[in-house]
């Protein structure tokens, strides 16, 4: 054989798997479609919107909404320990407001980082 017939069989030997291996692809892509057809058909039916749970009359159950401010920091220098925070598990570093009227929260808060300055 000459070269150019080895160029020939190499071009048709590459278009030859080109076109396997496409086959390959859409025959895996055809087979992942109808499994997944498969496995939805084996799953229960979505509920209709009148099966959807509803929310309670008087509104979210144990829901509390309050203004709450931050503890304070010491300011000594020193450093808090864990026996010195508060004990228990979940406590929170908050306590209640002594305002709970919503425009004592907001004043200073609507720029960027909520710093609420001219800078």
């Amino acid at each position: 054989m000459e070269a150019t017939e080895w160029e020939l069989a190499v071009t048709h030997t590459t278009h030859l798997f080109m076109w396997i291996a496409g086959l390959v692809v859409v025959a895996v892509l055809i087979g992942a479609f109808i499994w997944g057809r498969r496995v939805q058909a084996r799953e229960s039916r979505r509920p209709t919107p009148e099966e959807q749970p509803k929310l309670p009359p008087d509104g979210p159950v144990r829901e509390i909404r309050e203004y709450r401010d931050a503890d304070e920091v010491p300011h000594d220098g020193g450093w808090l320990t864990p026996h010195e925070l508060k004990e228990g598990y979940g406590t929170s570093s908050t306590h209640p407001s002594p305002s709970q009227d919503e425009a004592d929260h907001r004043k200073g808060r609507n720029s960027s980082f909520g710093g609420g300055g001219l800078g």
